[in-house]
This record gives structure tokens, C-alpha cells and sequence, in this order.
């Protein structure tokens, strides 16, 4: 099996944790400090260095934001310069429907933060509740046991021996091609049946803009601000459009779009330094993947992906986080089930919306309409989010775990077909 391994940068403290984690982005990061401010020990390890970017479209819905102020990080992502946003406004067309944000609740607004800053706060609450979290190290493999249950992970470094750590439960919230979804073969539960394409680009902002989504038959964009005086504008097209338009050039042809969009919003975009670089994501169809198997689960978009242009991606994982979290502390089958079964509800609602608004075979006549499903699953979410309790939390010091923590059952036999019936797993393609 063919491994690009990273230098080794740190080595586990332990050789054997409650909960280890693949990957420390929102998902990840966020999973390891609900775990650990619980009491139970954990590791994550991410390839990638400490407070590095990562293609995002950063807007926060609703959902995300309540989850963030529950768990007392909304504050310091304020204080981090994430600016405020107090209006969204939908440009369908000509016509220009604005919305207020600020509706009375705890919430001030929303914020779309650059994943510098955002994944750095979760990754520094982590650590301060007593998850240990390693960057720039890479998974290799994981193992199992005679009966095929998941018993922990390999750590591969180039010019040292292989590292094997232990857990109860490893959780993969690696992304979309998922080491750790590979290695256990995943079942596909759900695919996608559209993908859109994406340019990505930061521009200078006035303080005080909100979020601006525009539509016109066949494209759409997007005007977020972020940290740092930036906006994130985005062109948005049918991956088909992508390949036969942007192959020649992705300025122009982005810029192409904007105008198309609206002549402003071209000329915002236009005002970003002439060297500053673009990212394109060309679309993947979205997908739902099974939720967890015999010592191990996914969460993020390792277990659950739609397409950026309903910027619900982070929102789905902090919820899955959370619920996860609660899953893994109960430790009973029943809790996994259950944790499964909510999040295949709420999944397929939002792949069904986002599968709407992104396959764009929409006119302007009913663009609306299928923004306003959208928002009616947002809602349930927040009316969801806001009836459970507050996680569990206990001081950083105590050695001791939950009195009801036990090690998680979900499925101790293997799933028909898995490939984890020998001592190790392959990590497939």
C-alpha cells in the first residue's frame, strides 16, 4: 500500500487513549474537545500544521453559531476580528430581497471566519480541556483484532519504525477522501446525483457587509465577509460549465461570472491584489456515508458531504461532532443507532435541499422557493440543537472518566463484507 508519510514532529504521550481522532480540523478538533471535556483521554492527529488554511466558504448558518456560543467559543472568534454579520441578502436576478439576522435570541448575528482562525480556537479549546493534538503527522493504516473490530492506528514516519497507538473508538474526520473510511470500506449509503464547481477569492471589504448570494439562470455567487478586511467572493457553475469555461483561465473566467452576476460585485472582486491567488473546487456529488462500524465512526465530511453552495458544510460538522460526542460517552449500541439514525435524517433533508439548489436546474421563478425549504431545515435544526443539554463537562485536571462512560459497543462484530475480518486493514485507494 503506498504511503506519502510527513516528518514525525511529535510522538503520542500514551499508547493507549479512549478516543483517537483523524484528523484536527472543525470536525475533528471539535469532536476531541467535547471528549476531553468530559474526562475521557484523547488524541487527534492532523497532517497538516497548526492553524494552517484550508479551502473553505466560511459562512456560519445558524446552527453553527448556537452550537459555537454553547460551547463558549463564539466570544473569542469575536475578539479574533470575525466580523459580525447582521444581514443576508439573496439577489435573484435584478430583484434584491434583504434579510435581518438579529431576531431577539442569544445569537448577535452570524460570522464567516477564516479557517485560520476558526480551527485554531477549536484546536486551543481542545487542548485546554486535555486532548492531546498532533500536527503535521500522518496516519498510515489502522489495525483491528482477530475479529475484525478496530483497535487503534499506525503512525508512519519517513526514516523512523511505525508507531502503533490504541483506542477504543478511532474516528476518521479526515474529509472527503477519508483514510479511515477506506480502511473499514465505508458503506456508500447515499449518493449525490449533481456536483458544482467553485472559484475562491478574497477581496478588501467595508466593515459592517453582510452575507450577498446572487442567482441568474445557470450560475451563481457568493460575497462573505471574513477576517482581516476580506470578503470571500465566489463564482459558482455546473461542473460541466467549469470544464468547457474555466480551462483557459480561472481569473477571467470567474470574473466572467461575477459580471454576469452583478457588475458591483465583478468590481469588488476586481479590487484584490493582482497577485492574489484563486482556489477552485471542480465539484464532487455529495454523499452519506454509514455513520460507524465495529470500533470505529466518521464525522464530517468523512461521513457526510453536500456541495459548498449551501454553506452548511461546517454547520453539519459541529452538530455531528456534538452528537457523536454523546454517542461515544453513552457507549451502548443503542446510543450509535440512534446517533446514526438522527444524523441520516438531518443529512438527507440537507442533500436533498443542496441537491436542488446546486444541480442549478432552477429558473429565477423558483429559486425562492427552494431557498425556502432550505431555511425550514435550518430551523428544525436550531429547534433540534437548542432542546438538548449542554455537554457534559468536567476539570481538565481530573483523572478520572464519566461515571457512564464505558468503551463503545457500536457493533462489535463486523458488518458483512468488511474487510476488517484479518488482524490489519488496508487503506485501499
Amino acid at each position: 500500500m503506498a504511503i506519502n508519510p510527513v516528518s514525525l514532529m511529535a510522538s503520542p504521550g500514551r499508547g493507549h487513549y479512549d478516543a483517537i481522532i483523524v484528523g484536527a480540523r472543525c470536525a475533528g478538533a471539535a469532536t476531541a474537545m467535547l471528549l476531553a471535556r468530559a474526562g475521557l483521554k484523547v488524541l487527534a492527529i492532523d497532517r497538516k500544521p497548526y492553524g494552517s488554511d484550508t479551502l473553505s466558504t466560511h459562512a456560519l448558518m445558524r446552527p453553527a453559531v448556537l452550537q459555537l456560543w454553547r460551547w463558549g467559543l463564539l466570544e473569542p472568534l469575536l475578539k479574533a476580528g470575525t466580523p459580525l454579520v447582521e444581514t443576508t441578502t439573496f439577489h435573484y436576478g435584478d430583484q434584491a430581497i434583504t434579510v435581518p439576522l438579529v431576531d431577539g435570541s442569544d445569537l448577535p448575528g452570524l460570522i464567516a471566519p477564516r479557517r485560520t482562525v476558526l480551527d485554531r480556537i477549536l484546536v486551543d479549546a481542545a487542548r485546554k480541556a486535555g486532548a492531546e493534538i498532533l500536527h503535521e503527522v500522518a496516519v498510515g493504516d489502522l489495525f483491528a483484532d482477530t475479529r475484525g473490530r478496530v483497535r487503534g492506528i499506525e503512525i508512519r514516519a519517513a526514516g523512523r519504525a511505525s508507531v502503533r497507538v490504541s483506542a477504543d473508538i478511532v474516528v476518521g474526520a479526515d474529509g472527503i477522501g477519508s483514510l479511515v473510511a477506506n480502511c473499514v470500506d465505508a458503506q456508500l449509503l447515499r449518493q449525490g446525483a449533481v456536483s458544482a464547481a467553485h472559484v475562491y477569492g478574497y477581496a478588501p471589504v467595508e466593515p459592517g457587509a453582510g452575507y450577498h448570494w446572487y442567482f441568474r439562470d445557470g450560475i451563481a455567487g457568493s460575497f462573505i465577509p471574513t477576517n482581516d478586511g476580506l470578503a470571500c467572493i465566489v463564482a459558482s457553475v455546473p461542473t460541466s460549465l467549469f470544464d468547457q469555461r474555466f480551462r483557459l483561465g480561472h481569473a477571467r473566467a470567474r470574473i466572467d461570472v461575477l459580471d454576469a452576476l452583478s457588475p458591483a460585485l465583478a468590481a469588488q472582486a476586481a479590487q484584490a491584489p493582482k497577485d492574489a491567488r484563486l482556489q477552485t473546487f471542480r465539484g464532487v456529488p455529495g454523499y452519506i456515508r454509514q455513520a460507524h462500524g465495529p470500533g470505529w465512526a466518521l464525522v464530517g465530511d468523512a461521513g457526510f458531504f453536500r456541495d459548498p453552495i449551501t454553506a452548511h458544510g461546517i454547520s453539519d460538522a459541529l452538530r455531528d461532532a456534538e452528537s457523536l460526542a454523546r454517542a461515544i460517552l453513552d457507549g451502548s449500541e443503542a446510543a450509535f443507532r440512534t446517533w446514526q439514525q438522527q444524523r441520516d435524517m438531518i443529512a438527507n433533508r440537507i442533500l436533498d435541499t443542496t441537491d436542488a439548489i446546486a444541480g442549478f436546474d432552477w429558473t429565477l421563478n423558483d429559486i425562492g422557493e427552494r431557498h425556502r425549504r432550505f431555511s425550514a431545515v435550518l430551523k428544525a435544526e436550531v429547534q433540534a440543537l437548542a432542546g438538548q443539554p449542554a455537554p457534559p463537562r468536567r476539570a481538565p485536571s481530573s483523572a478520572s472518566k464519566p461515571t457512564t462512560y464505558r468503551a463503545p459497543a457500536n457493533q462489535d462484530k463486523p458488518l458483512a463484507g468488511s474487510n476488517l475480518s484479518r488482524d490489519r486493514t488496508g487503506a485501499g485507494s
